[in-house]
């Protein structure tokens, strides 16, 4: 199940995307427009930050802004950075791989090989979405 973090990492991404220039966007306006906790979401978009998807000004006219085009900000980089293994179980995972101590023969392990067809199409959607794919423009 996707947390809250990562749903409204995205939320606030997709937000910060929809700008039209680099003008750093107060975290007060992200918050109220996506109906997301003020503290909740510093905490989001510091990891955000701290990651290399966000960069952010202090003071008057402050904010967050995004580094990168939305083109160029796959969701697997937004999953990985909130949520972290993207896998189910971590007998699967590509990078976070520990083996399951239940497990004796991963070869002959029937949840290992529905997690691996899991893994891999939730990758496939994941590696050909950016955030630009998230932006929904209303129709006029």
């Amino acid at each position: 199940m996707l947390s809250k973090k990562t749903k409204y990492g995205i939320k606030a991404l997709t937000y910060l995307a929809k700008q039209e220039s680099k003008i750093p966007v107060p975290i007060a306006v992200i918050a109220k427009n996506k109906n997301i906790s003020l503290k909740f979401l510093e905490s989001i978009l510091l990891t955000l930050r701290k990651n290399g998807l966000l960069a952010s000004k202090k003071g008057k006219g402050g904010g967050y802004y995004l580094l990168k085009e939305p083109e160029e900000i796959l969701m697997t980089t937004i999953y990985r950075i909130l949520e972290g293994p993207i896998s189910m179980v971590s007998c699967v995972s590509l990078n976070f791989y520990e083996k399951c101590d239940d497990c004796p023969d991963e070869d002959t392990c029937s949840v290992h090989r529905l997690m691996i067809q899991v893994r891999d199409n939730t990758l496939q959607i994941f590696r050909n979405t950016t955030l630009a794919d998230l932006i929904v423009t209303k129709k006029e």
